[in-house]
């Protein structure tokens, strides 16, 4: 399966190519093409990134491309990842309306132009607003070939906080979590189940990160604690910043503590970023059906609900389809359920300004 990285002299497109490499997921019959602009700054990188994969990765290495416009990108799988981040200034504002409106138009130029392909291809969406990505791809592709992998980056997050507290490798917890990149982030804490730990004590964990709170109540939450979280930032108080994230129950952890990654290592979360798309490619790429939380475009697919936003699904070599066998508790389809609603009109108001 040949493999493109659109935004690959990015931050996060040079991780990915490195660890789609290191883990050899693309065999050596196959192509890694590395997509970005051209004539300027990106392009120039580009051959550099290539000539350094080369020489890192050569023993095993699949054929290396570059690509430096829309109409050059030519693969079965597509990884968007270029686009515009929010500032690694603390003293700016974190204006996710704006990140929306430039790289929507992005978003737009990039599926065009694959949608004309007699061929469509897969896309994973890993730039922001991840959500509204997927939704501009899967207007211009088949729905069920595009998907985003933010909610696999927030479910790997959630895991590993849950396994910290319950004394556990993350590989021995099994949790995921649905909804948007973002404030409305959905715990699904129904779902959560640990090998090796007893159910009481599972249940104890699970009730003391809860502590009696409204899971309706969430997205402000998540607001509130980021705003107390940059507040320290500013104040040059790293360590504060870093008790703060860890004095927090695990659902607000998640959500917040790549704000403190982003504005205390003076880069954006590439690492995790790069390893969630880096795990959905390697099962694209392998073919054995596997079950994960997505960002897919559902539109009645999957509990009634329409907007773009993370759900349950099976991955398969052709696509996804919703994995209609998860059940969720009522508290949590009602929060997916105000995501909807929420990501609905934004998708929609950026959409229209796109026609």
């Amino acid at each position: 399966m040949d493999v493109a990285i659109i935004g690959a002299a990015g931050a996060c497109g040079r991780q990915l190519a490195a660890q789609v490499l290191q883990r050899q997921i693309v065999p050596t019959t196959d192509r890694l093409q590395l997509v970005g602009h051209g004539g300027g700054l990106s392009e120039r990188e580009l051959w550099g990134l290539r000539s350094d994969l080369e020489d890192a990765f050569g023993d095993w290495s699949p054929k290396v491309e570059l690509a430096v416009d829309p109409a050059s990108v030519d693969a079965d799988l597509v990884v968007m990842l270029a686009g515009r981040t929010v500032s690694l200034d603390p003293g700016e504002p974190v204006d996710r309306a704006e990140l929306a409106r430039h790289n929507a138009e992005l978003f737009h130029e990039y599926a065009v132009e694959l949608g004309r392909r007699p061929s469509p291809p897969l896309v994973i969406v890993q730039s922001n607003p991840v959500e509204l990505g997927v939704r501009i791809f899967a207007e211009h592709l088949p729905r069920h070939h595009v998907l985003g992998a933010a909610a696999w980056s927030d479910t790997l997050r959630f895991r590993r906080e849950l396994a910290v507290e319950l004394g556990v490798p993350r590989r021995d917890v099994a949790a995921f979590v649905l909804g948007e990149h973002g404030d409305h982030i959905v715990p699904i804490w129904s779902a959560i189940r640990a090998r090796g730990v007893d159910a009481d004590v599972l249940r104890a964990v699970v009730e003391r990160d809860r502590a009696g709170r409204d899971l309706a109540e969430l997205a402000g939450e998540v607001a509130r604690a980021r705003g107390a979280l940059m507040d320290r930032i500013r104040a040059d108080d790293v360590a504060g910043a870093w008790d703060f994230v860890q004095s927090l129950p695990a659902d607000l952890r998640i959500a917040v503590k790549p704000y403190f990654t982003n504005f205390t290592s003076g880069r954006t979360t590439e690492a995790v970023t790069a390893h969630a798309v880096a795990d959905l490619i390697e099962a694209f790429v392998d073919g054995v059906w596997r079950t994960l939380p997505a960002q897919v475009w559902v539109d009645g697919d999957w509990r009634g609900l329409r907007a773009a936003m993370a759900i349950p699904v099976v991955l398969m070599q052709t696509g996804w389809a919703p994995a209609v066998d998860v059940e969720i508790a009522d508290d949590e389809l009602a929060a997916l359920q105000s995501a909807d609603e929420a990501l609905g009109r934004m998708q929609d108001q950026h959409l229209a300004a796109l026609r």
